[in-house]
């Protein structure tokens, strides 16, 4: 039985996503988080497809990126039966280091995202996942 979709329960899932993502937890606890079929995760640098590929995208940012601070500064939420539209704003600042840079860099972007949610049988899943635009803060180094 799928529990019903409500903007708190959206909102939850949200702010756990991004918790999950600064902490680097380990991938089971974040593929937890989306379904298990369908699946479909557009950055600007690939479309993740799946769990094999949202992992390979999982493990990639999590050995690259340090130090990250996600802020949500927007959220959205449009209900349809089992379904919901999301609309995420968030803020991102992480270090990078490139080898053998002497240095690790900073980097500041605000993204504008869209999910697409579905009930599931312990609270919402995210099936689509897609950065729309990601707009670079003064002083960020590029990606």
């Amino acid at each position: 039985m799928t529990e019903r979709l409500t903007e708190k329960s959206i909102r939850k899932l949200v702010d756990d996503w991004y918790l999950a993502l600064d902490r680097h937890d380990e991938f089971e606890t974040v593929r937890a988080m989306v379904v298990d079929d369908g699946l479909e995760m557009r950055f600007p640098e690939t479309t993740a497809r799946g769990h094999a590929g949202f992992g390979e995208w999982y493990k990639a940012v999590t050995h690259k990126f340090f130090d990250e601070l996600h802020v949500v500064t927007g959220v959205s939420v449009a209900i349809d039966g089992d379904q919901a539209t999301v609309l995420v704003r968030v803020n991102w600042q992480a270090s990078i280091w490139n080898p053998p840079a002497p240095r690790s860099t900073w980097l500041g972007f605000d993204a504008d995202q869209t999910w697409v949610v579905v009930a599931g049988p312990s609270g919402p899943r995210i099936k689509t996942y897609v950065v729309n635009d990601l707009v670079p803060m003064a002083g960020s180094a590029a990606l």
